[in-house]
């Protein structure tokens, strides 16, 4: 038979963790005169023991160890420690007993691990990498006994932190110098740009008042006219200004009339002046008839065998508003010849194209703007004369629809004191005609390039060809034969 295994080992330390477990059983117990009661049955199956002190203690005394749970109240184990012993044990473990269990775990008897002490000394010198996470961690300690005492620093620290407090809260107030310098620039060259902008319109204003000085105020010879109103001419004529940009009609609305042309503008234009003639109408008439008719056919699409109905209406229109004896429907009705339109046309054609211009018949008249110069011109009959024939022209030609009835009127005035060899056109001239040289230009331009040509419009020729008009027609005519080259290039 084969010698029997020994199945006991020798005793070796019992907090080796390579060393294999014995179990004793009751008979060898007994052999060896060892007490079972005082020492654990089953100790392969016992957790590590934190030290020796724990078995010494309890087997001294000889009482029953106190069976307790894996996750148990270890606090108090150190009041049975003897002193030599835990003085060993904190030489190791130092602080290892302090702040295991908060008050929060005690309920569920769960066992928090505190954070490690550090194991600088408090008075030690900082390392200038830490300097900054140090001055942020928590102090370390029981929770039992309180809030730990902050740690004390040292003279260097403190001054040095004050220092670098001091300049933040000196840099939070003033402002980077990038900013700084930026709206200085700034605020520099604004102030120059205001003086540049203030020595400019002083000079402007000098001007003005300069040329004010120099021209006469022809309006205080009336001021005891009631009728001509010379405290508010000056804003009155403003407003007309203002006005006559409002009331302009398109002037290429002949492209979206498809059975009209200019030319049919201009024969219907030239036969209201021969009725005008006959009627004996103010020239007001006229020149707001002619406007009626434009700002009319700017909205509306109108058929070429109802073009003398608008026309006759237009001026049937403007006698009601300029004359103060109109002539009656019946008169208007006549003239458009036994093949014409009725009385009721008429009439509901009044009413259509009123409606269609919002009633609105505010068209400033080229005649104000005319007698305005005038009146700079010292009332000179003959150059009113040619100037009112050179202001009809603005009603038969279309491409004076682009320009507004004061800088027509000025161009008029300018053309009709050119003719006569009146002289230049001075401040005065200008600034009651509110058009210089150079504005007046491109309509004077249009004028020539019209009398230039052949007579198109022969009732309008022989209506000025009269002595009654000084024959301007004709006079204007043969001024522009010679000086045409002079003045259109």
């Amino acid at each position: 038979m084969p010698p029997a295994r020994n199945r006991t080992r020798p005793i070796t330390d019992e907090n080796d963790e390579n060393a294999g477990s014995q179990r004793l059983t009751r008979a060898k117990a007994a052999g060896k005169g060892i007490a079972l009661d005082n020492i654990n049955v089953d100790m392969g199956k016992k957790p590590l023991q934190r030290s020796k002190s724990n078995i010494s203690t309890t087997t001294s005394k000889g009482a029953q160890p106190r069976k307790r749970a894996a996750l148990g109240d270890v606090s108090n184990v150190a009041k049975n420690e003897a002193p030599a012993e835990r003085n060993t044990k904190d030489a190791k473990k130092p602080l290892a007993e302090k702040g295991l269990v908060s008050k929060a775990a005690q309920p569920t008897r769960v066992q928090k691990v505190s954070r490690q002490a550090s194991t600088r000394s408090i008075l030690s010198s900082k390392d200038k990498n830490t300097a900054a996470s140090d001055l942020k961690r928590p102090a370390s300690g029981s929770g039992i006994a309180g809030h730990a005492t902050k740690k004390r620093h040292t003279a260097s620290s403190s001054s040095s932190k004050s220092v670098v407090q001091e300049t933040l809260q000196e840099d939070e107030n003033v402002e980077p110098p990038s900013k700084k310098t930026t709206v200085e620039v700034t605020k520099t060259v604004k102030v120059e740009k205001d003086v540049v902008e203030e020595e400019i319109e002083a000079k402007l204003i000098e001007e003005v008042a300069e040329k004010d000085e120099m021209i006469p105020d022809l309006d205080a010879d009336d001021h005891d006219d009631p009728l001509m109103v010379s405290e508010y001419v000056g804003e009155i004529f403003e407003y007309l200004r203002e006005l006559e940009q409002t009331t302009m009609a398109n002037p290429d609305y002949i492209d979206n009339q498809p059975e009209l042309e200019w030319k049919m503008r201009g024969i219907l234009v030239d036969w209201l002046l021969e009725v005008h003639t006959r009627f004996r109408l103010l020239p007001e008439t006229m020149f707001l008839a002619v406007n009626i008719i434009d700002r009319f056919l700017s909205c509306k699409v109108v058929q070429l065998d109802k073009l003398q109905l608008v026309g006759i209406t237009a001026m049937f229109i403007a006698s009601k508003y300029e004359e103060v004896l109109s002539p009656h429907v019946q008169n208007f009705r006549h003239v458009t010849g036994d093949d014409g339109f009725t009385e009721q046309d008429i009439l509901d054609a009044e009413r259509f194209i009123l409606s269609t211009l919002d009633y609105d018949l505010s068209h400033p008249n080229p005649m104000n703007f005319l007698r305005r110069i005038s009146k700079a011109d010292n009332y000179d009959i003959n150059t009113r004369t040619l100037g009112k024939y050179l202001l009809e022209i603005g009603c038969l030609d279309y491409r004076f629809m682009q320009y507004p009835s004061s800088q027509i009127a000025a161009a008029a005035m300018y053309f009709a004191r050119l003719v006569l060899e009146k002289g230049e056109w001075d401040p005065t001239l200008a600034h009651y005609a509110g058009y210089s040289e150079e504005q007046i230009r491109p309509v004077l331009e249009l004028m020539i390039d019209y009398l230039h040509g052949p007579v198109a419009h022969e009732a309008f020729f022989k209506k000025y060809a009269s002595k009654k008009f000084m024959k301007a027609s004709i006079l204007l005519r043969q001024w522009v034969k010679e000086h045409h080259d002079e003045y259109v290039s």
